[in-house]
């Protein structure tokens, strides 16, 4: 079974702090299991999905 997690992200015109923005989001999302499975852009927002495996309970 597969979790999923949607993450906005609003860009700047700031490409360093966008840029660092990024990074800090992969790697949080990173350490808890998550990995990117899709992405969308338009001008002012970078949409994520993550995705990690659900063990059931039961």
């Amino acid at each position: 079974m597969k979790e999923y997690q949607a993450v906005v992200l609003r860009l700047t015109r700031h490409l360093r702090d966008d840029e660092d923005a990024l990074t800090d989001l992969l790697n949080e999302r990173s350490r808890g299991g998550w990995a990117p499975t899709m992405m969308s852009q338009d001008a002012q927002r970078l949409t994520l999905v993550f995705e990690r495996d659900v063990i059931p309970e039961g």
